[in-house]
């Protein structure tokens, strides 16, 4: 089945063609007709399946159906914001806009994205020329409506991707404070790829009569992905690791672990055995982690080490390999992580690394996804893989003395000088001040770089 019978106009249909595909997936087989006529959606559907594209298309019709005549008349005019997409992080915030620009690039429409760690100065230029399509992640958003640079008056449509993912880092309560400035009357598109009871009581919030596509049972893994574990002493992991990742039939790969501190071992580690590899996390900046990507994408790095968070949005394909060197704590992660391989149709593999500690995460994964995983074949491990297990890894460097003022530490202090005195509260009407930004007390801090996990400027998990 082609494109042409989802009703999708000339434009649109240049556009997909001139990216290489003819065939819709099943999730843009089913959503989008649905997404055309104006009604609400609850999607489910793994990372992978195209579902950015299964309401990027629709919208867009929608956008040039009601003002695609003004748009053409006057270019240059100062646009409303008409469509809303919220994302977890910066990495899928930065991947929707680029399907959008993708897309869309027959149609007259603007678009922007919205990511905290870096600074918002160019972000707010976009804004102020006026943008049809926002794709955002919540704490940037809310951080620049806060300063008055954002107006949703005339917002048109509204779309949760990666819902349970905001839910894992902690960003509902970010969500919610968004659905307050948003008009009533909108069309809502709420994606997941499972639906946990906090995730389903959203959905009844915020979807009107909606339409549910389900393409793939909740929870269950993709069935081109083929799965495995290595029961393994803590010992002996990283030397695993080393030697499976040596065989030339991993042609790209990615590695996840719980940490960040964890990516940056494990990375060391493996170019240390001969597997070029770079870590990918929060604590990276945001050029950091593109350059990261970059080379893993070009094929000049074969192994992307990652937390959790930092993948989502990670769509590269031809990933032939996943492998899970710590199993994630949370099930619903488990799905995540192998849907980064077997994306549009492909196949793929993923490899988990099992050591006695996380045999009840791994009963765990079983049970969300209703099946067992096989247990691996034996490996030998190779002697470069075990010397370089073997190698000291480069701990977390210490704390430096703590000192006034930030300089340095000033020892024990002298007998005979009695009882440090307690710092004095500061009193009532200055701290309201501070609060309220009234004049005379000091501008609050600005949020730090990388904030909202790296993916906005709130603070979040990472």
């Amino acid at each position: 089945m082609s494109f042409t019978p989802l009703g999708l106009i000339e434009p649109l249909l240049r556009a997909v063609a001139a990216s290489g595909y003819t065939t819709p997936t099943p999730i843009q087989d089913r959503a989008i007709p649905i997404v055309l006529t104006g009604r609400d959606l609850c999607g489910v559907a793994q990372t992978g399946t195209g579902k950015t594209a299964a309401f990027a298309l629709p919208l867009l019709q929608r956008l040039d159906a009601a003002h695609g005549a003004a748009a053409r008349a006057n270019p240059r005019a100062v646009r409303p914001i008409r469509v809303l997409v919220l994302a977890p992080t910066r990495e899928l915030a930065a991947q929707i806009r680029e399907t959008f620009v993708t897309v869309g690039q027959g149609l007259p429409y603007r678009s922007a994205v919205l990511f905290g760690g870096v600074k918002p100065g160019s972000q707010i230029a976009a804004l102020q020329g006026g943008v049809d399509v926002l794709v955002a992640t919540p704490g940037r958003l809310l951080d620049l409506a806060g300063q008055g640079h954002l107006r949703f008056d005339a917002l048109e449509a509204l779309v949760l991707d990666e819902a349970d993912r905001m839910l894992d880092m902690g960003f509902l309560p970010d969500v919610r404070r968004v659905l307050k400035m948003l008009p009533v009357r909108r069309q809502t598109l709420l994606f997941s790829a499972t639906m946990p009871a906090d995730i389903q009581a959203l959905a009844q919030q915020v979807l009107k009569d909606p339409a549910r596509v389900e393409v793939t049972p909740v929870a269950t893994t993709a069935e081109r992905v083929v799965q495995s574990v290595h029961h393994v002493a803590k010992g002996d992991k990283r030397a695993l690791l080393c030697t499976l990742l040596a065989d030339p039939e991993v042609s790209r790969a990615i590695v996840f672990t719980r940490t960040k501190h964890g990516a940056n071992r494990v990375a060391e580690l493996l170019t240390r055995a001969g597997v070029p590899a770079e870590p990918i996390h929060g604590n990276k900046s945001q050029s950091a982690r593109e350059r990261a990507l970059g080379n893993f994408r070009s094929g000049a790095t074969r192994v992307l080490v990652a937390t959790d968070i930092a993948a989502r949005g990670i769509d590269v394909q031809g990933v032939s390999h996943v492998f899970n060197f710590e199993l994630p704590e949370e099930p619903e992660t488990y799905v995540h992580r192998i849907g980064r391989t077997a994306r549009a149709g492909a196949e793929g593999i993923a490899v988990s690394l099992c050591e006695p500690e996380e045999r009840p995460l791994l009963r765990d994964i079983e049970r969300l996804t209703r099946q067992s995983v096989p247990v691996a074949a034996p490996v030998q491990i190779a002697a470069r893989a075990a010397a370089a297990a073997a190698a000291p890894v480069a701990e977390r460097p210490p704390l430096p003395p703590r000192g006034g003022r930030g300089g340095p530490g000033r020892g024990p202090r002298p007998a005979g000088r009695g009882p440090v005195a307690a710092a004095s509260p500061r009193p009532p009407e200055r701290r309201d001040a501070a609060r309220s930004g009234a004049a005379g007390s000091p501008p609050p801090r600005p949020p730090p770089a990388g904030g909202e996990g790296a993916a906005g400027g709130r603070g979040g998990r990472r």
